[in-house]
């Protein structure tokens, strides 16, 4: 690890501890403890062995026992001494400094600095009684003084709106903040951690666990703290995260009994002392030194020897610049055990990175292109404005450039600015991002009460694009609870579990020292907690069905394990993935040596060479013994969806020895003593998820380890296949034969000739999974690509959950490794809830469309509302501060609206989307022109003859500080009434003709449209001057309002024209069309195009960012969507200057958005 201890945090923090050497009356300080973890293999034994003696009295010194663990009872001593299990998280920002960064949007300073200019010059008073003539129009107009005093409320409307603006940004900021806070905390609570407390084995929250504390380890765990390896078995660890060395490293107590937090068990089982805890654990100290600044590159660099400092020291001074966004990143999955992240950004450059989530490759074309418009739009109108005023004054009537006028010709210049911002603000689609964050937060909020705990927030809205679920079987579509309901003993095949009687007792005695001995002794079988209730079982499910063979054969598993406790086991195998095996060697009373092991039926059957007979005496085990075997008894078994388990066990002598570490010889020539078929029944709720699954258009396919019977039998049950359909079963050795050539290298065209038709992958490795779910993803069969999601619980299933487009982890029965890898947490290992992630999907796609076409209506009208009336009027009908409410109206309410929709059984009818399909759909351009249109007849006809209709003055040309007029608040009022009927329209975008049905199941909603209608009335009422508005009276109220309801009218109007006949609209909303298919030549076009947007970004020109920088959350959302990676916290911040090594194309906007493309070259996508 290099020596940390001269670094300043180091001294710092610790300086009190050297003080307080052996505080609390424990015999090993905190700094000893530390000088120990520092050092690795044959030293560390050494000094074990100097200072303490042994293990016995290092455990001794901290007042602990190797088996019975602590008593608990100085548990808040030992935190005060030695620290919590946690490393504190970043502070949060404070609310000031969140309106410190709403206020940083470009829109807003531009509006500000046009809102003080205006404020002063409208205190400015030119010189001499008669300049109203000689400074022709620009002071024309009946103006009393009073009126002319009132020249400073526009600018102080526009000033007091900005700051309305700045802290409802800064209000969402904050409360989000305070959501992910919540959810972080949650997702901590969740991970625990087994300890040996008071001689019991129990479950403890990782944040409890203290030094001194006897934890259990096992296959698949993420370890928590430091330790030191007290007793283990076949103990291998993954130090990679911390080492950056790819080899699992083997641990001993007597060799190398070093454990470092954050690192992963990748096999075997033990025991640990826990030694350092939080930011003592090694983890702890490198989490401290990111955050403590820059002078500590040179220490990161002797940690990691490795060439991901570049990536480090780039995520570092990433965090710093990025703090705007920082704050809202997630700590990494458990905050207690960090590290992960360096071993991340090490599997960064082998993983090839996954694309950009399809929403958000629309959204930012469709952005890109709107702000554009906007941008164009609202220079031509201050340009039209600022000629026509310099035309009309100094051109056509002659008047000469009087200096004493000249602040009253900026005054105007100003006005004419401010209504060219006014276009922007209102042409910039800010919301969207907005309505993005907010449809994603909801979603994830009420997934988690659907069991789905969704780390990434892109994760939810790509599952609603899903085609494919590659689905574990274990856990997942069957309950795992394993029964043991048949066996063969002593060449009789039992179809229910035989009386105890039945066997000899040689053969039960075997059989139950076999089963109780040779498996994990965390594996147990509790009773009921519920009268009436079935046993509890804890641990690995298939030892526990077989536990409960032992219990129904009347015989108890305890007695024999206590009389051969753990840490005399001889030596154990443990099972992993290429063994498909767990053997356990006991030495006996004579000196020789008993092997007991158990595994797959076909792998252990094939290691017999003997198999006990009736009387419990071995026989010769013939191969063709075991191909009747195979035949009579396995394939019926599997036939039921039974799994086979083999118990077989071999006797060593004592002398010589064997060479325990040469395992083909050791398992080898066994001797059969029984197959075990055990039961997993189907969960009750799965065959009907999965009809729903293939109604919305998604191919369940599943892939088990189990035999291809059992698993055949399975999929039968669950509706994966059905008898009679053109489908394939195949187990893993027949896929590879399938899809490698002659060389053992998989083809993409033997692939696609595979995949299409697979639904039954069967004894299937985690490297076929992989392989699998790679090849769908790369395929180029169908014009879609396949977005496919995939469940894994095993830490060998990490490589498969991180290729897939999802990955959901088991939240009970996954491994920590699993989760780390993951996208969404199901927790409660339900397919079910696989289908509940799909709807929330499909609903985030769909209110992101809801919210679209209501925004794009509004700025279509008010854009062009405010440029022609300019042009022909020279001057808006609607003002900058009613623009703005405007604004606030479309945006932030109408996100919250429309975004908070429930999901519907509805959605799970239709196919989904795609990734090319266009994101406006040519329903929802029909739906846009045609409100468009209505919106334009109604504004323009009341701007121009709307003082006949109402017989009122007319508001047109009115001079500068004229007070304001009814026509024009006619218009304002009508026009925002419009947009609130309107977006009761908006809540359906497929031409339903319904709009009200489910109304009153949203009560956001609800609450929103009558709340902006109240405020409408009191703006108008009581608006007065700052708002542009005369009071109206109750006639002009029930035109008004008359006009907008004529919205939901049109709306019907609308739905009756179908789509056939409107052809041009099958090229609109192509504007989203050409999309990120791998390796096409337009990406490079799009590449560009997004590039260009982003450098005119930095100029400040596209301002739709407005809405990113307003809304810091959404900046993670899109971050999210990028690198899928919202929670891995600050320190695994994407490096757009290294981005070059991984062949991604990174462009960083002010906004700290990196709209990327991870286009692999290399990748076989990239061939399509």
């Amino acid at each position: 690890m290099g020596d940390l201890r001269n670094s300043d945090y180091y001294a710092k923090n610790q300086g009190n501890d050297v003080s307080s050497n052996h505080e609390g009356g424990f015999g090993v300080s905190v700094m000893e403890l530390r000088d120990l973890m520092e050092l690795r293999g044959s030293e560390a034994v050494v000094k074990i062995q100097e200072e303490y003696g042994d293990m016995d009295g290092l455990c001794q010194r901290l007042r602990t026992s190797p088996t019975e663990g602590l008593t608990g009872d100085d548990l808040d001593k030992r935190k005060e001494v030695y620290g919590e299990n946690l490393i504190p998280p970043v502070k949060p920002k404070t609310f000031l400094q969140l309106v410190w960064e709403a206020l940083q949007d470009v829109t807003l300073i531009i509006l500000e600095v046009a809102a003080l200019i205006s404020l002063g010059l409208s205190f400015y008073q030119p010189p001499g009684g008669d300049s109203g003539e000689s400074c022709g129009t620009a002071a024309a107009g009946a103006e009393d003084e009073g009126e002319a005093e009132a020249g400073w409320i526009e600018g102080a409307a526009i000033l007091l709106s900005v700051v309305c603006v700045v802290l409802v940004t800064a209000f969402n900021d904050w409360s989000k903040e305070k959501q992910f806070r919540g959810l972080q905390s949650r997702i901590e609570q969740e991970q625990k951690f087994q300890v040996v407390r008071g001689a019991q084995v129990i479950q403890l929250p990782v944040a409890d666990i203290v030094v001194g504390d006897i934890a259990q380890i096992k296959y698949g765990d993420l370890l928590p703290a430091d330790g030191v390896l007290i007793q283990g078995n076949d103990l291998k660890i993954d130090e990679s995260s911390l080492t950056g060395e790819s080899d699992h490293v083997k641990k001993d107590a007597d060799k190398d009994p070093m454990l470092l937090s954050g690192t992963h068990v990748m096999e075997g089982s033990g025991r640990m002392l826990v030694t350092a805890v939080g930011v003592n654990s090694q983890t702890g100290i490198i989490f401290t030194l990111l955050g403590a600044g820059e002078p500590v590159e040179e220490e990161k660099k002797k940690e990691k020897g490795k060439i991901q400092d570049g990536n480090m020291e780039n995520n570092q001074t990433k965090v710093k610049k990025q703090d705007g966004a920082a704050a809202m990143e997630m700590q990494p999955l458990k905050s207690a055990e960090g590290g992960e992240m360096e071993e991340k950004e090490k599997k960064k450059a082998n993983v090839s990175k996954k694309e950009k989530s399809v929403l958000q490759g629309k959204l930012t074309k469709l952005a890109v292109q709107i702000g554009k418009a906007g941008l164009v739009m609202s220079a031509i109108t201050v340009i039209i404005l600022v000629l026509y005023f310099a035309v009309d004054n100094f051109v056509l009537q002659k008047r000469p450039w009087l200096t004493e006028c000249t602040p009253i010709y900026v005054q105007y210049f100003v006005k004419f600015f401010i209504i060219g911002v006014t276009v922007l603000v209102v042409a910039v689609p800010e919301g969207l991002p907005l309505a993005v964050t907010i449809s994603l937060a909801y979603s994830v909020k009420k997934m988690m009460k659907d069991n789905n705990l969704v780390r990434h927030l892109d994760a939810c809205e790509t599952m609603g694009n899903a085609t494919a679920i590659c689905s574990d079987k274990t856990g997942t579509l069957t309950t795992n609870r394993m029964t043991a309901v048949a066996c063969y003993v002593g060449d009789v095949h039992y179809k229910e579990i035989p009386d105890p009687g039945a066997l000899t007792a040689k053969s039960l005695d075997i059989l139950v020292n076999a089963i109780s001995l040779n498996s994990a002794y965390t594996t147990k079988i509790l009773p009921a907690t519920k009268e009436g209730g079935l046993p509890m079982q804890v641990g690995n499910k298939t030892e526990c069905g077989l536990l409960g063979l032992v219990l129904d054969l009347k015989r108890d598993y305890q007695p024999i394990r206590n009389q051969i406790p753990e840490e005399k086991l001889y030596k154990v195998y443990t099972f992993n993935s290429a063994r498909k095996s767990m053997s356990t060697v006991i030495k006996l009373s004579d000196g020789s040596f008993r092997m007991y092991s158990k595994g797959a039926s076909e792998i252990v059957l094939k290691k017999c060479t003997k198999i006990l007979n009736q009387e419990g005496e071995p026989r010769v085990f013939r191969p063709r013994d075991k191909d009747e075997m195979v035949k009579k008894v396995i394939e019926p078994m599997a036939c039921d969806g039974l799994r086979t388990i083999c118990v077989a066990y071999r006797d060593f002598p004592a002398d010589p020895e064997p060479l325990w570490d040469n395992e083909n010889d050791i398992l080898n020539e066994l001797t059969a003593v029984c197959v075990v078929g055990i039961e997993d029944p189907v969960r009750p709720e799965v065959p009907d998820a999965i009809i729903r699954c293939q109604r919305a258009g998604i191919t369940v396919r599943m892939v088990t380890g189990d035999n291809i019977n059992t698993a055949r039998a399975i999929a039968i049950k669950c509706g994966i296949i059905h008898p009679g359909e053109d489908f394939l079963c195949i187990d893993g050795k027949e896929f590879n034969r399938r899809i490698r050539n002659e060389k053992g290298e998989v083809e993409q065209e033997r692939m696609d000739k595979v995949w299409p038709k697979l639904r039954v992958l069967a004894r299937s490795s985690p490297t076929d999974k992989h392989t699998l779910v790679k090849g769908i993803i790369d395929s180029c069969l169908t014009d879609q690509r396949q977005v496919v999601a995939v469940t894994g619980d095993g830490t060998n299933d990490g490589p498969a959950l991180k290729k897939a487009d999802v990955g959901f982890a088991m939240g009970i029965a996954g491994t920590d490794v699993a989760k780390e890898a993951s996208d969404i947490i199901l927790t409660d290992d339900n397919f079910s809830s696989i289908v509940k992630a799909v709807m929330w999907g499909r609903n985030v796609y769909d209110s992101i469309s809801k919210f679209l076409q209501f925004q794009l209506t509004v700025n279509v009208v008010a854009v062009i509302v405010a440029f022609t009336g300019a042009c022909i009027t020279q001057d808006s009908p609607l003002k900058a501060v009613q623009m703005l409410w405007v604004n606030l109206i479309m945006d932030t309410f109408a996100s919250l609206a429309l975004a908070t929709e429930p999901p519907t059984e509805a959605l799970l009818m239709r196919k989904p989307y795609g990734r090319n399909k266009p994101l406006i759909s040519s329903t929802m351009t029909k739906n846009i022109l045609g409100h468009g249109i209505y919106q334009l007849v109604i504004i323009f006809s009341l701007l121009f003859i709307g003082e006949q209709i109402f017989d009122i003055d007319s508001g047109r040309h009115a001079p500068l500080h004229s007070p304001p007029s009814e026509h024009y608040t006619i218009i304002f009022n009508t026009f925002v009434l419009m947009q609130l009927f309107n977006e009761i329209n908006a809540r359906k975008i497929h031409g339903e003709r319904n709009v009200f049905d489910g109304i009153f199941r949203n009560p956001i909603f609800c609450s929103i449209v009558f709340g902006t209608f109240a405020i409408q009335i009191v703006i108008v009422q009581f608006g007065g001057k700052p708002f542009s508005c005369t009071p109206l009276d109750l006639e002009k109220w029930g035109w008004c309002t008359f006009l907008g309801l004529g919205e939901l009218v049109w709306g019907q109007v609308i739905a009756t024209i179908p789509n056939s006949k409107l052809r041009f609209l099958r090229g609109a909303g192509q504007l989203t069309k050409k999309n990120e298919m791998p390796g096409d030549e337009d990406m490079n076009e799009d590449n560009e195009e997004i590039d260009h947007a982003e450098r005119e970004l930095r100029r400040g020109q596209v301002l739709w960012f407005r809405g990113l920088n307003r809304i810091q959350t959404q900046i993670d959302v899109v971050n999210t969507f990028k690198s899928g990676s919202s929670y891995q916290g600050q320190l695994r911040r994407q490096s757009s200057t290294t981005s070059q090594n991984q062949d991604v194309t990174n462009v960083s906007s002010p906004s700290h958005v990196s709209l990327s493309n991870a286009l692999s070259p290399t990748s076989p996508a990239g061939q399509c």
